[in-house]
């Protein structure tokens, strides 16, 4: 049998040719291969990505290097404007293992999100594409272990993308765990040498961080390939919510009866409502997530039926909320508990006491925000929702049946709120 664990160390032989054009029309966009020198076998020789989604997937990654390109009336992201793309030597601080695909696009999808919630020290922790945790904080220390702790079994090995200078204290957290990938826009005096503890870390600096925010504007050339060799191209979505303002009351007509959502969100409701919908938008569709001051409870993602990821979201906060507790307790997972309790009577004792405190606290839900990315087509997710004490909710609307939707916020006790964005936020 093939030895799969020596395919996690070989970087691919790069046969991706160093410059990629390609042309709409009389307009040409012109890409520039990115390559690293690297040293194997004590020779250094330079090298592309190690490889793809997969060991053993030849992979490449390409700089937007010239090209404007206009179609109608939208303006594309113009060249000199490269985040992840742009990673070089002198960006990667330690280069820990060689990068692979799946390294650079974590990186960009924490900072897809990042881009959103700039005006306070932030963190977001990505795995396999999709966030494991978000959090706002007073410091980035703060941002970092919240959103750490929403889900620190997912953390691990997974990507943390901050938006202030990395300083001791959050070094020294980030040293305790194991990650993959740390990217800030700057390091402090005295954390490099911290982090480096961790000789496998790749730890990133990308400056352009501090300015991430004008990244949520101009839309960019979406490339999805097809099985055949086929293209499908787009522009990438423009997320028109940027305050409350631009938030509508739930509203709906059916069958000339109009119905309209009888509580309006509180400042701190709308403060998470904005914050959810922003940390959706780098969640893979259909998804519902679960926020509470300003930090990710429950996230739900890529599912097919919006009751279900609902019903998801709830049993991963739940599973979340329990882990945690037992961490702080007995400095084990409540996975490490439960095999335990199965020999050990007082073991199981304490299994049972986590339980318990998980159960009446919800899994720490109660008073959170529920966020859609799309409408709910009937009230069974909204109900499920409910169920679980939510405070307020955010959808894109335009159901034929939101008015049921409606009707289970205003007869909850107390009653539930709901806002409506206007437009869905689907990432496949």
């Amino acid at each position: 049998m093939k030895d799969l664990k020596q395919d996690y160390k070989t970087i691919m032989d790069d046969n991706f040719p160093k410059e990629m054009t390609i042309s709409f029309g009389e307009q040409k966009l012109i890409y520039q291969k990115k390559t690293w020198k690297i040293k194997e076998k004590d020779t250094l020789i330079e090298k592309g990505l190690r490889y793809g989604e997969n060991p053993g997937q030849p992979a490449a990654m390409y700089q937007l290097i010239n090209g404007n390109l206009v179609l109608g009336e939208c303006h594309f992201i113009e060249a000199g404007n490269s985040l992840v793309s742009q990673i070089d030597e002198e960006m990667m601080l330690q280069f820990g293992k060689h990068p692979g695909k799946t390294n650079l696009t974590d990186i960009d999808n924490a900072l897809n999100i990042l881009k959103f919630i700039m005006d306070k020290p932030a963190a977001v922790i990505v795995k396999h594409n999709n966030p494991c945790g978000v959090a706002l904080g007073q410091k980035i220390a703060i941002a970092f272990n919240k959103a750490y702790q929403a889900d620190r079994i997912a953390a691990f090995g997974g990507c943390a993308a901050l938006n202030r200078p990395l300083d001791k204290e959050t070094a020294e957290l980030i040293a305790e765990q194991y990650l993959e990938v740390v990217v800030a826009p700057e390091y402090l005096p005295g954390t490099i040498e911290i982090l480096k503890k961790r000789k496998n870390l790749r730890i990133v600096q990308i400056k352009k961080i501090e300015s991430l925010q004008k990244f949520t504007t101009p839309p960019f050339l979406d490339f999805k390939s097809l099985i055949d060799g086929g293209l499908i191209v787009q522009q990438s979505p423009i997320n028109k919510i940027k305050t409350k303002n631009d938030l509508i009351l739930a509203a709906s007509e059916y069958k000339g009866e109009k119905y309209k959502i009888e509580r309006t969100p509180s400042n701190e409701e709308y403060d998470d409502l904005l914050f959810g919908w922003f940390v959706e938008q780098g969640v893979t569709s259909n998804s519902v997530i679960y926020v509470k001051d300003g930090v990710t409870v429950g996230i739900g993602t890529g599912e097919q039926d919006r009751v279900g990821v609902a019903e998801i979201a709830i049993y991963k906060a739940y599973t979340k909320y329990a882990d945690l507790l037992c961490f702080n307790k007995f400095k084990k997972s409540y996975k490490e508990l439960q095999l335990e309790a199965k020999t050990d009577n007082k073991k199981k004792e304490s299994l049972l006491e986590i339980d318990q405190a998980t159960k009446e606290a919800k899994g720490g839900l109660v008073g959170a925000r529920a966020v859609s990315d799309a409408f709910f087509p009937f009230r069974d997710g909204v109900d499920v929702i409910i169920n679980q004490g939510i405070s307020a909710i955010i959808q894109p609307g335009g159901s034929l049946r939101d008015f049921e939707s409606i009707m289970a916020c205003n007869e909850a006790s107390p009653q539930v709120s709901m806002v409506y964005t206007g437009q869905r936020c689907f990432k496949h």
